[in-house]
């Protein structure tokens, strides 16, 4: 056997060196995207609304999602979401928040909120202090509410919703943030302003910003209006975020409802649509979790 020069034998172990390295680097990259792949649902993005899993934690519901493609745990506060966050997790829609006006009047939720003038100085302090908070994580979508009539003319809320949300606007630009409002059922939800997709669509054009945005929900639009798949395709530049029900009861979104999930994933993508789909039904089953795991492949293409 040939005798090689030192010089020779540490050329060798270098080359080795490189390629070993490369290939490490080339598996570690392949892993990556084939995970991205896997949790993106073939475009969209994975998520689950804290609130429908009161029983379980932040770190059971990440530790178990994450294995099944779960991306996101949503309508957190800011420090729920550095807690997703320690565990790999981002947070798609952050939650509205609360504060007080000065007669005594809680505002920022679903039932008080912008379509009242005299809310507006409130909403607009408690959502810079959200955005700025929200921006410093990360976040880019932070979600608000139209309030309920109170025998208000839809018309004149919408003007004042507009006028409301506008003040926000230019502080969650500056942050690179989208302000969301949710459409909510009328029934689930009496006498919300915000109950129909033609009502969200004209508050946006009337706003005409890109950081404001509708979330369109599967589960309160089918109960109000139907035709989910035209809808989307229709409007799908208004929405900013989806979230899931299965209708009748807001629980699992398998057989036992009426809408064809998969199909209408399907109709997300094809618009185009990478961002987040966010699983809002109540589970009925006794493992909640196993019942969010359904759910998730349900949503996922193959």
């Amino acid at each position: 056997m040939k005798n090689h020069s030192p010089q020779d034998r540490r050329q060798f172990l270098s080359l080795a060196a490189k390629s070993s390295a490369f290939a490490a680097l080339a598996a570690s990259m392949q892993r990556r995207l084939y995970a991205e792949d896997q949790a993106s649902g073939g475009g969209i993005k994975h998520s689950v609304c804290k609130w429908c899993y009161r029983d379980n934690s932040i770190e059971e519901i990440a530790v178990a999602g994450k294995a099944f493609g779960l991306t996101s745990i949503e309508l957190l506060d800011p420090a729920q979401i550095k807690e997703a966050q320690g565990h790999g997790l981002t947070c798609a829609m952050v939650n509205s928040p609360r504060g007080e006006t000065d007669k005594g009047v809680k505002v920022g939720g679903i039932s008080d909120a912008f379509n009242r003038k005299e809310h507006h100085d409130t909403l607009v302090d408690i959502y810079t202090k959200r955005i700025e908070e929200s921006a410093a994580l990360g976040m880019k979508n932070l979600i608000c509410f139209s309030g309920n009539r109170k025998g208000m003319d839809d018309e004149e809320g919408l003007q004042n919703c507009a006028e409301g949300i506008k003040r926000v606007l230019p502080i969650a630009e500056k942050h690179n943030m989208t302000i969301t409002l949710e459409l909510l059922n009328g029934f689930d939800h009496q006498d919300y302003m915000g109950d129909s997709t033609k009502w969200g669509t004209k508050l946006a054009d009337t706003i005409g910003s890109d950081s404001f945005k509708i979330l369109y929900d599967i589960y309160h639009m089918q109960i109000m209006e139907g035709n989910v798949i035209k809808t989307i395709r229709d409007n799908h530049q208004y929405f900013s975020h989806y979230h899931t029900g299965g209708v009748p009861g807001r629980n699992e979104i398998d057989d036992t409802q009426e809408l064809n999930y998969p199909a209408i994933v399907k109709a997300i993508v094809d618009t185009g649509y990478e961002g987040f789909v966010g699983q809002e039904f109540i589970p009925a089953r006794e493992d909640k979790l196993a019942s969010l795991k359904q759910g998730v492949e349900i949503c996922t293409l193959n």
